[in-house]
């Protein structure tokens, strides 16, 4: 019984709290990035790009370039990540149970994952053009036992979910999944796994969660930067082979991060943007 095996397996993480202003990183904004090297910015836009020569011929690489927006069209996506007095970005609010979920309107995002898969690092990481958000990272896992609502404006929520696995609260499942059932605004949930260890058995259950949700969802591939090509090209090749065998609500396309080094962050803002309909893009594939 999936309610079993997942109230006894998956655990959450981040703190919301009140935190020092910082100033903005300097790969926060493409404006900055776009003054590097071609070599450089290729791949802090397009990650996957670091590892194309190190695949054999033989492997198909439109599974990783479904989603391959133009510059110009994450350059539009990040506007919406500035904040203005126009369009305010703040914490919202967070909740511990279903009925203390706030009823908003616009398109909602969420983000799961095992305990210490970076996910408060990686939300940070898409605020990171506006420090004043107050997320906060902990080094201790299961820090986190409530959903955590950040608003962007009138454009779209996202919600930090508790993780699972290691230290997950006890009513996990009883937080978690009513929400992803029932949450009609939610247009995306993204699953986090480690890049440096691969699919764990958690994440095969939360996957399956997901699946008999039968709402779309998409792999995100944290700490991308914590191991070498080759390492990471076999965790992708296995992830691939999992979507593609056992899925049928998941993105074909796995979507590669890391928050230390910004690596694919523009990416992931500009697929935030375009599946909540905030923006219009030009181009979604690489031709």
């Amino acid at each position: 019984m999936l309610y079993l095996r997942l109230s006894r397996r998956l655990q959450p993480r981040t703190q919301v709290g009140s935190v020092p202003r910082q100033s903005v990183h300097k790969l926060a904004s493409l404006k900055n990035v776009r003054m590097l090297p071609p070599k450089k910015v290729q791949s802090l836009l397009y990650p996957f790009s670091q590892m194309e020569t190190y695949l054999d011929r033989s492997v198909d690489r439109t599974q990783f370039q479904h989603f391959h927006p133009s510059v110009e069209d994450m350059v539009k996506a990040e506007t919406l990540f500035l904040s203005s007095p126009s369009h305010k970005i703040d914490y919202y609010i967070s909740a511990e149970r279903l009925d203390h979920v706030p009823a908003l309107k616009q398109p909602e995002v969420c983000f799961i994952g095992r305990s210490n898969v970076g996910k408060s690092s990686l939300i940070k990481a898409l605020f990171s053009l506006t420090p004043e958000v107050e997320v906060r990272v902990s080094k201790t896992p299961g820090h986190t036992k409530k959903m955590n609502f950040f608003r962007v404006g009138r454009a779209f929520t996202v919600v930090d979910m508790p993780g699972y696995g290691h230290r997950a609260p006890k009513d996990f499942v009883d937080m978690v999944e009513p929400y992803l059932y029932t949450r009609k605004n939610l247009v995306r949930t993204f699953l986090l796994v480690d890049g440096s260890v691969g699919l764990q058995q958690d994440d095969l259950i939360a996957m399956e969660m997901c699946e008999e949700i039968r709402r779309p969802y998409v792999m995100v591939v944290t700490k991308i930067d914590k191991s070498g090509y080759g390492t990471l090209l076999k965790v992708l090749l296995s992830l691939q082979d999992v979507v593609r065998t056992n899925t049928m609500s998941c993105f074909p396309q796995p979507l590669l991060v890391s928050s230390l080094n910004f690596w694919g962050i523009y990416l992931l803002r500009c697929f935030i943007a375009h599946v909540t309909g905030s923006i219009s893009l030009t181009d979604t594939s690489l031709s």
